[in-house]
């Protein structure tokens, strides 16, 4: 599509434009644009119609924001027109009362975390739905069931989180339990039943509030879980509703690429299998690296199919999504939308719309040149990682950076005029600060047990070959170099005489690097 001629616009304008300009948070929690400039990807179709309850997608690429807004803003919507009860689990990022207990998640084995999930999911399917005054009116003739269910999560010990309990009490009740009591024999989960086989002995139990003491055993709590969901299936039944559990960030719970990790979410995978059911959907977010790294190793996983068969496509975005997600954030701002004269019914409809209105806002391209790339092709592949993934959350970082660089580069000169809102410098300038932060909030603090590799580089080129590598870390190479292609830090390109690995655009700036091959 030609691009009509460039505007012109008063320097002055477009800066007081910029500094009132929300353009909402690259944090899913804190973004106040998350429902008015939401992009509805395959994703977010395949929730609302129930197709799936596995979502992956690497770090920033909209897990919490879909989750979010599911809980947030179509809770309501799903039970007054599609009879289905939301309840969520835990959200905050770097949850602290998770942290505090990072030294006892340390000692849990694969079996152990199935139990401390287990405890978690009913938790919330009692105090979320059988004990939530929102659905007393669901419950008239059927008090009798809510009763007998409660009950039963009280012989399985699981403390309430009402009544002044706290999640951290939920947990550290868990975590008690798996510690003192052992099973003579693992339960284990059939193949293609949720029915359990359990082997267990009677032992000391860990109190409830330390006061009250009877025999159990840790092999209980997921047999008593299997006697609550089948009477929690007959109540939804009857009700004619359905319940989804939605819980997200459980995977930045722990170290990536950690051995606990793994136990913790295969331990949580296992647990999937045991809530499932046509009434009762668990529903989770979790990084797309995660099926691959809980399958490897000498056990497998079998019943990974059963869990993959209601997998949402991986969460990635396209030239066209992320174009629209600036364009609708733009929009989003009254005053942005008067000033560029910008139809907000004609950006939903027209894919023409929506680029025209790009171009009001950015330069052609970032460069000069006849064959450079326009301005969206260099933001998508500037910001892409080693696994060509570019998720909203570093786009929006970028653009916040670029906005208040602009600010500043037009207060220099408040009498002249712009042919866009934000120009080539401030744009590169947003892309060097992303970089930083990658390095520092990502790189750094993520990966600390990685970092000592990644350090190693920092000074040197783009480009490397086997023989370089080798030199740089020994006979064990590939198994570093093959960890840093995973979390996308190194980039593998196959060219004619073999294979080289490159850091992406998006950490060069961050790193110090230099255009080259070592």
């Amino acid at each position: 599509m030609p691009r009509p001629e460039r505007p012109s616009y008063s320097t002055r304008e477009v800066a007081n434009l910029l500094r009132a300009l929300d353009f909402g948070s690259s944090i899913a929690e804190q973004d106040r644009l998350l429902e008015s400039a939401r992009v509805e990807t395959s994703a977010f179709a395949d929730l609302l119609n129930d197709r799936v309850d596995l979502v992956p997608g690497t770090k920033g690429s909209g897990k919490s924001a879909l989750y979010r807004i599911f809980v947030e803003f179509l809770s309501d919507p799903l039970f007054a027109d599609r009879r289905v009860i939301v309840a969520h689990g835990s959200k905050a990022y770097g949850d602290p009362t998770f942290h505090a207990y990072q030294e006892e998640f340390e000692k849990l084995s694969e079996d152990d975390f199935v139990t401390f999930w287990c405890v978690y999911l009913i938790s919330l399917v009692r105090d979320q739905f059988l004990l939530c005054n929102n659905y007393d009116g669901l419950f008239v003739h059927e008090r009798g069931a809510v009763g007998s269910i409660v009950a039963k999560c009280r012989a399985a010990k699981i403390p309430p989180l009402d009544q002044g309990r706290s999640l951290s009490d939920v947990i550290a009740w868990a975590l008690v339990a798996v510690s003192k009591l052992r099973p003579v024999a693992k339960y284990r989960i059939p193949d293609e039943t949720w029915l359990f086989t359990v082997d267990s002995v009677e032992s000391e139990p860990p109190d409830d509030d330390l006061s009250t003491k009877q025999s159990t055993s840790i092999g209980m709590i997921p047999s008593k879980v299997a006697e609550i969901k089948y009477e929690l299936e007959l109540l939804l039944d009857r009700i004619g509703h359905s319940l989804w559990l939605m819980v997200d960030r459980l995977d930045e719970l722990f170290a990536r690429r950690s051995a606990v990790e793994t136990r913790a979410l295969r331990g949580l995978l296992r647990t999937l299998r045991i809530f499932e059911s046509p009434r009762i959907r668990v529903k989770v977010f979790l990084r797309d690296d995660i099926l691959s790294q809980v399958s490897t190793g000498d056990e497998g996983f079998t019943a990974l199919t059963h869990i993959t068969a209601r997998q949402a496509d991986t969460l990635r975005w396209s030239e066209e999504q992320i174009m629209s997600m600036v364009v609708r954030r733009f929009a989003a701002s009254p005053a942005v939308a008067k000033f560029l004269g910008i139809d907000k019914d004609r950006i939903n409809a027209s894919r023409e719309y929506r680029e025209a209105c790009f171009y009001r806002i950015f330069p052609p391209k970032v460069h000069s040149g006849e064959n450079q790339s326009s301005t969206l092709r260099w933001i998508y592949n500037h910001v892409a990682d080693g696994n060509r993934v570019v998720t909203p959350r570093d786009v929006i970082d970028l653009l916040e950076r670029a906005r208040q660089r602009q600010v500043d580069d037009l207060s220099g000169d408040l009498d002249g005029s712009v042919d866009c809102l934000i120009g080539s410098n401030a744009i590169r300038y947003g892309l060097e600060q992303l970089s930083l932060r990658k390095r520092d909030t990502y790189l750094k603090a993520e990966f600390p047990h990685f970092w000592s590799y990644i350090e190693r580089f920092i000074g040197g080129k783009t480009e490397f070959d086997d023989v370089v590598l080798e030199m740089m870390f020994g006979k064990d190479w590939k198994k570093i170099v093959d960890n840093l292609v995973g979390i996308g830090v190194l980039e593998e390109r196959r060219k004619y005489y073999g294979v080289v690995y490159r850091f992406p655009f998006v950490y060069r700036y961050g790193l110090e690097l230099t255009q080259g091959q070592a």
